[in-house]
């Protein structure tokens, strides 16, 4: 572990699993049916699985094949905030919280490539991994405990499709995921019912 490692490491999230799972609670009673806030819930847990999977891989090729669906989700579902949810926050006078959270992801994804360049059958590639989870947890705790559910209330109906279609073409665009035609057919569906949606969305497999 580096020294920058060691003193991140000390920054441990003051959050307990019991505090993490009310913020999702009430983050999920805020979401509409398969708003932005709603794919964003859904990726979540997809990114904590794909943690765990990788750290509970027996052999290295499992936890390379682990880590890579994980870097696959983690990059595209950060690019698609940072390029449409991030400055909607900004839009509503919260550029401290969009500066910070740009530099929380601009972190993890630095400890990614970092983790590529490691042993994964290594104690020193468990500690980045376990570090990085850390890091994901208390970033997600974040969103969905204040950020997000912020952005959800004052956010109008119309522009809550939108936030939704592009979340949804900004991820496709890296993820890659086979369904490019997805956005504009919630963006109509939306559009006349912009409370709700009708398109339940999967993380790539492979």
């Amino acid at each position: 572990m580096s020294m920058l490692d060691k003193l991140a490491a000390k920054i441990m999230p003051a959050e307990s699993d019991e505090d993490r799972a009310n913020a999702r609670r009430v983050a999920e009673a805020m979401a509409g049916d398969n708003d932005w806030l709603a794919i964003v819930l859904q990726q979540h847990r997809q990114i904590e699985q794909c943690f765990a999977d990788a750290l509970s891989a027996g052999d290295a090729s499992s936890r390379q094949s682990a880590c890579k669906r994980l870097a696959v989700l983690l990059t595209g579902h950060s690019n698609a905030e940072e390029s449409v949810l991030y400055p909607a926050m900004a839009d509503y006078d919260e550029e401290g919280r969009a500066a910070m959270a740009y530099e929380e992801q601009a972190t993890a994804k630095m400890q990614m490539a970092k983790l590529e360049t490691l042993d994964p059958m290594s104690i020193e590639w468990r500690e980045k991994l376990e570090h990085i989870q850390g890091a994901v947890l208390h970033h997600v705790y974040e969103e969905e405990g204040t950020w997000f559910p912020q952005l959800k209330q004052r956010t109008l109906p119309g522009d809550q499709a939108r936030l939704t279609r592009r979340f949804l073409e900004e991820f496709e665009r890296y993820a890659q995921t086979g369904q490019r035609q997805v956005p504009l057919q919630m963006a109509a569906q939306m559009s006349e019912h912009p409370d709700k949606g009708s398109h339940t969305w999967s993380a790539p497999t492979s």
